[in-house]
């Protein structure tokens, strides 16, 4: 039985699925990311502009330029083509998308179609008839690097190369049309060769019937090879704006978690962050006072713009301190100071937002009074010791968390506020580490209140609780 070979795919079929793939990679890349999408429609937006403001520009030279060139009334018409040309490039502007637009690709196509025709096809206002091949003698194919190079500005690097490879097919269909097809003057060939018989090469490039084909494929490759490195290189571009946009999407993460000191930090740290270690760090608690009872009476749109404010205020607060926003906990938020860098303030950083939170809680309140709504009241809860810290979770899912029983000891001491019948409590460890113990009442602002209870724990703690 005859075992069928089956044929090699053609050369170009592994290209295409290349650059369809390589497309289909960037289309992913833009879905996945809001970053990437907006860098990408704002790139493509000003590069638009930029190019058709360029495009106007060069070819507003080219118009005073046509008269200089060729002082004849028939350059009217090529001047009419260039103000076509420039209304197609505002055309283009206008129905500009960062995604793939049928309309915008069509226009592009119109560009080049209408730039071949021009080349090749006799100016009807010519006085005198000429060959179609002469009209390759004026050197016109060089128009054609002003589109690209316009096009590098606004276009992905795919719609370059599809220039590049759309200018060498419809300009080797018109050579091939013009050779087959254009008007020939055969006494002007019989000129040529009588004036120059001796010369016979000379005389055949000097011919006005012919396309001299070896020049034509010379400006069809070199274009090509021209498109292909603006290609790649726009590639290289987009693919560095993609990164740019990764990191600042990154960044706009920390910022979510970290004031923006310690996303600078972070930003340009060589080390991991994310690796396991224990250090000493203060980790404060706070939670609206019986929220469960507010939520309540409220509406649940209520529930939420109540919730929206308290974490902003307490944001602020923490921020401004140099803490780290660990979590939301429904009402309660948890965060930390001295992650993932630790500092000698970051008990007193701790406290300070802690008092801070009381103070700005207070005025909200009056805020909140003065529109006819229930006032509200917090509570803190601060301790300082060792703590585990890291990343945990699956590759997909990583998170920086803080454990250990700093922790568990924190939110017992804001949980102890209730019973204590204060808004604010920290450990003696933590004031002790603030260096502000010893100094007057009227600086620490905090009273003393030894041997407390904690839920959980056996042995008492001394705490500093505002009053």
């Amino acid at each position: 039985m005859t075992r069928l070979i089956p044929e090699p795919p053609p050369p170009i079929r592994p290209l295409v699925n290349s650059f369809r793939k390589m497309r289909e990679e960037d289309e992913a890349l833009a879905a996945s990311s809001p970053y990437v999408a907006e860098a990408l429609e704002r790139e493509k937006r000003e590069g638009h502009r930029f190019a058709v403001i360029a495009r106007t520009a060069a070819l507003g030279i080219v118009f005073c330029l046509l008269p200089i060139l060729n002082w004849h009334p028939s350059v009217l018409f090529y001047q009419a083509i260039v103000l076509l040309l420039i209304g197609l490039g505002w055309l283009q502007l206008r129905l500009a998308r960062a995604s793939y637009s049928r309309a915008e690709l069509a226009l592009i196509y119109l560009d080049l179609i209408v730039m071949t025709l021009i080349f090749v096809v006799p100016n009807p206002a010519m006085p005198e008839p000429v060959p179609n091949a002469f009209l390759f003698s004026f050197d016109s194919f060089s128009y054609f690097f002003i589109i690209l190079a316009t096009a590098t500005l606004a276009y992905s690097w795919r719609t370059v190369w599809m220039i590049g490879t759309q200018v060498a097919i419809l300009w080797t269909l018109a050579v091939v049309g013009v050779a087959l097809f254009g008007r020939q003057v055969p006494e002007l060939t019989a000129a040529v060769q009588q004036a120059l018989p001796t010369y016979p090469g000379m005389a055949a490039d000097l011919d006005p019937n012919s396309v001299r084909p070896a020049l034509r494929l010379q400006e069809i490759v070199v274009f090509v090879i021209v498109a292909a490195i603006l290609a790649v290189k726009g590639y290289r571009s987009n693919r560095l704006l993609i990164r740019q946009a990764s990191l600042a999407e990154e960044r706009a993460n920390l910022s979510r978690y970290f004031p923006s000191s310690i996303v600078d930090t972070l930003a340009s740290a060589k080390h991991d962050i994310g690796a396991v270690r224990s250090q000493n760090i203060a980790i404060l608690f706070t939670d609206i006072v019986g929220f469960t009872k507010l939520a309540a009476v409220l509406s649940p749109t209520e529930v939420m713009d109540l919730l929206r404010q308290y974490h902003s205020m307490v944001e602020r607060a923490i921020f401004d301190n140099d803490g780290t926003l660990d979590k939301y906990l429904g009402d309660g938020v948890m965060a930390t100071f001295g992650t993932p860098i630790p500092g000698d303030r970051d008990a007193a950083n701790a406290l300070a937002a802690g008092q801070q939170i009381i103070a700005r809680t207070k005025a909200w309140n009056v805020e909140r009074e003065r529109r006819g709504e229930a006032p509200i009241e917090v509570s803190v809860g601060i301790h300082y010791g060792p703590a585990v810290m890291g990343d945990i979770g699956p590759e997909r899912r990583l998170e920086f968390a803080v454990v250990g029983d700093t922790v568990n000891i924190a939110s017992r001491i804001e949980a102890a506020t209730r019973n204590l019948g204060c808004r604010l409590a920290a450990s003696d460890d933590l004031m002790a580490q603030t260096g502000l113990i010893g100094m007057s009442d009227s600086v620490i602002d905090l009273e003393l209140r030894p041997k407390i209870r904690l839920k959980g724990r056996s042995a008492p703690m001394d705490l500093w609780v505002d009053g």
